[in-house]
């Protein structure tokens, strides 16, 4: 179908096929998506651009899944590898809170004064969201995490809890023994509110076995989603782009999130994730047919546009700036994206992968991003109820 068939079908509010998300990603024409994606987000949002202000928690980088294009997690007693304690989790958390009001670098040496520095650099808390995610532990009992989320929400009570991957999920069910039900609920009754929307990767099964073949599968991954969805869970999706998939995989994908979609109305927001290769098994291994690196910021900016057209029942498109970089995410939002995730604070994962943005903004800074787009900043909560409009 022609692109002007196609944009008669996006104005008259009509679902895009498959075919035509295809024909969306190979036109040359990014000024045109991006006027009917940005159309599409007005309608759903307003001028709304939303933030929230968030501290990123990442207990553990031992994982007993290795997964190629991770350049984050290790092997137990592999150099760099590290655990964190509850009472560490607790102490970092705590270090944000009275991080409040300060900007002035922390001054000392080691890893411990430079995180304490980001926080106290980019803090404007308190955080109302953490975010945690991390290695799939050989070790460590399910038992663990669930009192990882109870001294969370004991200490920091009015902190939304935003945990633990489907892939995690999925991990917690086999190691503990309990049906996939059982371990939502557990988690739900500790404290946990909401699930974040890593592990998705590319659901087609050829590409998942060059880029993680030890991962749980995508028809998992959707499992897992859909039983937290049926338990009151919401969740974020996402999708991992820029290394051995084509444009085919990449509207497969979100197909395949646009049915469950259909079903539950449990997803959030959507978040394009673009491949970072430095550090990576991957970066060696990555010719497929679309880039030669990885993704450039043309194509990080179509598929932002894309997934607004395809995606028309998600209710967000998030550019997540850590790993978009500043700019390419606030071009986004002119691009179809109404989100910019938050203040992130001493983000690990895709820095290790080389990612070239800050670990942490602050939320004046968000702010002027956002104003600087033409957007209305709109600070939210984890279930995006406005906290305040910026306007």
């Amino acid at each position: 179908m022609s692109l002007k068939k196609i944009e008669n079908k996006i104005l008259s509010g009509r679902r895009l096929s498959p075919e035509d998300a295809i024909t969306l990603f190979e036109s040359d024409d990014i000024f045109t998506l991006g006027r009917l994606a940005s159309r599409v987000a007005y309608r759903i949002n307003g001028n709304n651009a939303y933030f929230v202000q968030n501290h990123h928690i990442n207990p553990t980088n031992i994982c007993v899944n290795r997964c190629k294009f991770c350049a984050f997690s290790r092997s137990k007693g592999e150099k760099g590898a590290y655990e964190l304690s509850i009472k560490e989790i607790i102490r970092k958390l705590n270090k944000g809170q009275r991080a409040k009001g300060k900007g002035q670098r922390a001054k000392g040496k080691g890893q411990d004064k430079l995180n304490s520095s980001l926080v106290t650099r980019h803090s404007s808390l308190p955080f109302t969201e953490v975010h945690i995610v991390g290695g799939l532990h050989p070790d460590w009992p399910f038992d663990f995490y669930l009192e990882m989320l109870r001294q969370i929400k004991k200490s920091f009570p009015h902190i939304h809890i935003k945990a633990f991957t489907a892939v995690e999920i999925d991990y917690f069910s086999k190691t503990s023994g309990l049906s996939l039900t059982d371990t939502l609920n557990a988690l739900k009754n500790a404290g946990l509110n909401s699930i974040p929307g890593g592990g998705a990767e590319i659901f087609d099964a050829k590409v998942r076995s060059k880029i993680c073949p030890e991962k749980i599968r995508g028809k998992r991954w959707l499992e897992v989603m859909e039983k937290a969805h049926s338990i009151g869970i919401k969740s974020n999706a996402t999708m991992l782009y820029g290394h051995h998939e084509t444009y085919k995989h990449r509207v497969e994908h979100m197909l395949k999130l646009r049915d469950l979609q259909d079903r539950t109305e449990g997803f959030q927001a959507f978040i394009p994730l673009s491949f970072h290769p430095k550090n990576t098994r991957l970066s060696k291994t990555v010719h497929c047919s679309l880039f030669t690196v990885h993704s450039n910021g043309i194509d990080d900016i179509k598929t932002i546009a894309v997934s607004r057209l395809f995606l028309d029942n998600f209710p967000h498109i998030k550019a997540y700036w850590i790993m978009l970089g500043e700019k390419i995410a606030q071009l986004s939002l002119m691009f179809g994206a109404d989100d910019l995730d938050g203040t992130v604070i001493d983000e690990k994962i895709t820095h290790s992968a080389g990612a070239l943005s800050e670990k942490a903004m602050s939320k004046a800074e968000l702010i002027n991003l956002i104003k600087k787009a033409g957007k209305v900043p709109v600070e939210r909560d984890s279930f995006y109820k406005p906290v305040n409009s910026l306007e």
